[in-house]
């Protein structure tokens, strides 16, 4: 997360990169952006608003050496030179147009820029941005002929976000530089995140309880659900929510404790946890600081409503864990040979 308040933008450059799988090349500009002042006034809050409210960060990743990522190397010239601007920004296009394996990897514009005055963790940073404008927007232009007016379409940038975006800072931890990553337009996962930048999750608290409470969605999807059925699939992830939200530091142990009761459901857990790690290639931690922000981030996305084939849908309350077993009872209906719901209330809101 980032204050964009005071920065602004040092040098800025757009080239086009194309796609290999159809013959479309790459076009690079020679000279720097020079901006008026309506154009920059828009740019920069166009550029860096999607940083602003982003939890998680990134670290660059190497098979062998994190000094042979590419874009690090790129960001590091330009931060160490900033005369290398144009021919870095080249150098990064290039790279991007590799990454286009198959004819699906849309073309498009490509901006790079270098800002100064980036608020971070209470430092004022400088930063390379990189965006990929993918898709552009139909509007109506009107112009003077005759003495009347006529309208005409044209094709532009929609200035409300980016497709694709990266935000590298100038400074780090251990891992390296903080790279912060946005992919409005995701048709390829694997293209702008593990293929052009090369990156990875930071090791830090966010990523902890990130990871922790995407391993409880899952299993509650994968495991409960098609188990136990939707209400106990709720009531599970009602109570992973409460455990969290009622313990600044989540010990695995503990939670296991309190949220299973059967046996039988911590070992399926179990199991599924080093399936879960080995298939996302990541590692839980026993012990983990916990994320307000990611918290509450991920709480919107649960959804906790149980869907009827008789059109009808009941909505259960992520913050009540223990509703759902005093209110709701689940059945079955030997007359009608159908299952049923039972919801004990004292008055309709």
């Amino acid at each position: 997360m980032i204050n964009r308040n005071k920065a602004s933008i040092l040098k800025c450059i757009i080239h086009k990169v194309g796609n290999k799988h159809n013959d479309t090349k790459n076009a690079f500009s020679e000279k720097e952006i020079i901006f008026d002042e309506a154009s920059y006034e828009l740019m920069v809050p166009f550029l860096l608003r999607p940083f602003t409210s982003l939890v998680q960060s990134h670290r660059f990743s190497h098979h062998a050496n994190i000094e042979l990522n590419e874009i690090n190397a790129y960001a590091k010239s330009i931060f160490a030179d900033d005369e290398t601007f144009v021919d870095v920004s080249k150098n990064v296009v290039k790279h991007l147009f590799e990454q286009s394996t198959s004819a699906q990897i849309k073309t498009g514009d490509v901006i790079v820029a270098y800002f100064e005055g980036i608020e971070h963790n209470e430092m004022v940073i400088d930063a390379v941005g990189i965006f990929k404008i993918e898709n552009k927007t139909n509007f109506f232009q009107t112009y003077l002929e005759d003495n009347s007016y006529d309208v005409l379409v044209q094709k532009g940038i929609n200035a409300k976000k980016v497709d694709k975006g990266c935000l590298i800072l100038n400074t780090g931890d251990a891992e390296g530089k903080v790279v912060l990553t946005v992919d409005n337009n995701n048709y390829d996962a694997a293209y702008w995140t593990d293929k052009f930048l090369n990156i990875k999750y930071a090791d830090d608290y966010n990523s902890h309880t990130q990871n922790y409470l995407e391993l409880c969605k899952e299993f509650s999807t994968e495991i409960i659900k098609t188990t136990y059925g939707a209400q106990e699939q709720n009531t599970f992830l009602a109570k992973t929510v409460d455990f969290f939200k009622e313990n600044e530091i989540v010990n695995v142990e503990r939670f296991k404790d309190e949220i299973f009761e059967e046996d039988k459901h911590l070992e399926l857990f179990e199991s599924y946890k080093k399936e879960f790690e080995s298939e996302q290639n990541v590692l839980i931690r026993n012990q983990f600081d916990v994320s307000e922000k990611v918290l509450n981030k991920e709480k919107k996305k649960i959804k906790t409503d149980i869907k009827l084939d008789t059109n009808i849908q009941i909505k259960l309350d992520i913050d009540a864990p223990d509703a759902s077993a005093e209110y709701l009872e689940r059945g079955y209906d030997e007359d009608k040979k159908m299952h049923y719901y039972k919801v004990f209330f004292n008055a309709e809101n």
